[in-house]
């Protein structure tokens, strides 16, 4: 059985089941290290959706965990200073590991961390960066030069896809260093039980005055600049069918300027920030999962993970990290870019002409997201810490 420390920020409802899942493990003995002390006091106000969120799943049952002391003088995630813990090192030495997992390097106790336990103890390292952001010039040159030193200190990556992974390559890991560990979500939390979230979703969806013979796109998330609804607009400027319904599900500071340029047309319907335990009906409110995001910054987007778990087609722009490994073009849904939307327009209308066509990509979904599972990144895990 080897011990491995897990280093990562603060309780996060993709994290929690993974992290209860390892627990269980014939191999490894996992226990996690929050280095934001202060996330162990329930809500936190969260500026992206302009207001306070507490999840109302379970967040801290089924494993070993210890919230240590931040000593920062402004705490928080959003700073390379808000994470500042003296006691980690101490903390991680007494419960002496085998190997050490860390999630991120941008924040400055996770990188003292690496470069203190580096050539002492296996360094696993997390993250899901990209290259899609990228632009030339000297502070793309002088970045690489800052990255390639920071990852000296790492062992092994787990990447979560292709985009990562070229990522890792450019900054000095080679192939035997990385190993695919998919970003997943809980799917089976997400999957049917029986018939019972269709069925709250349909009575929703009548309660939306949205009909049978509607194709109904997506939208979950933050409601700023990175994520893109204004994208939407586009949308219906571009497609005039009344059979057409978009549904916007989130808060954010482009929240009132989206209602005033949408306000008189009904195909557009905006709902508040919904919390996890109503996201599998949620996703099934709509039949096409839509994530127009122009970055920077949307490494993956996990949102089109539980979309397909819940049997949607997916529209992903380019800048979306997950693009290249979740879209399966003729398969489950399209990638596009976002200078030349129209490949998206002529998709919709596609849809709308054939709901036998929506029925295949959403079944599609459905099946090809059972290969990024927990499992898939515990198999990883368990496969790294064996042959330490």
């Amino acid at each position: 059985m080897k011990r491995l420390a897990i280093i990562t920020t603060h309780p996060i409802q993709y994290n929690a089941p993974l992290f209860r899942l390892l627990a269980k493990s014939a191999s490894v003995q996992p226990k996690v290290f929050y280095t934001w002390g202060q996330s162990s006091v329930g809500a936190k106000y969260d500026p992206g959706f302009g207001r306070e969120i507490e999840w109302d799943i379970p967040m801290l049952e089924g494993y070993e965990y210890s919230f240590v002391k931040n000593t920062a003088r402004h705490p928080g995630t959003h700073h390379f200073n808000g994470l500042i813990n003296p006691g980690l090192k101490r903390e991680i030495e007494e419960w002496k590991p085998d190997a050490i997992m860390i999630f991120g390097w941008n924040f400055k106790s996770h990188l003292q961390s690496m470069r203190y336990f580096h050539g002492k103890v296996p360094i696993l390292f997390r993250g899901d960066s990209t290259l899609l952001d990228e632009r030339p010039g000297m502070r793309k040159l002088l970045r690489q030069v800052f990255l390639r030193w920071v990852y000296r200190f790492v062992d092994y990556a787990l990447y979560v896809g292709q985009n990562n992974k070229a990522y890792f390559l450019r900054h000095g890991l080679k192939d035997h260093q990385l190993f695919f560990a998919p970003h997943a979500i809980d799917n089976q939390r997400f999957s049917e039980p029986g018939d019972l979230y269709d069925r709250q979703a349909e009575d929703w969806r009548t309660e939306l005055n949205i009909k049978n013979d509607d194709l109904t796109i997506l939208f979950v998330g933050k409601l700023e600049p990175k994520k893109n609804p204004s994208f939407l607009l586009q949308i219906l400027k571009n497609i005039v069918s009344d059979r057409l319904k978009i549904i916007v599900v989130g808060n954010g500071i482009l929240q009132e300027e989206l209602k005033r340029a949408t306000a008189g047309d009904p195909r557009i319907i905006f709902l508040d920030f919904q919390n996890q335990s109503k996201m599998p009906v949620i996703y099934r409110l709509g039949e096409v999962f839509i994530l127009p995001s122009k970055g920077p910054g949307e490494t993956w987007g996990l949102a089109a993970n539980e979309a397909m778990a819940c049997g949607r087609a997916l529209i992903l722009s380019e800048k979306v990290g997950c693009a290249a490994d979740l879209i399966k073009e003729n398969g489950n849904g399209i990638f596009f870019d976002l200078a030349e939307p129209r490949k998206c327009f002529e998709f919709i209308n596609n849809l709308l002409q054939s709901k036998e066509l929506l029925k295949s990509m959403q079944a599609c979904s459905k099946e090809y997201i059972t290969g990024y599972s927990f499992e898939h990144i515990i198999s990883t895990i368990e496969k790294v810490c064996d042959q330490l």
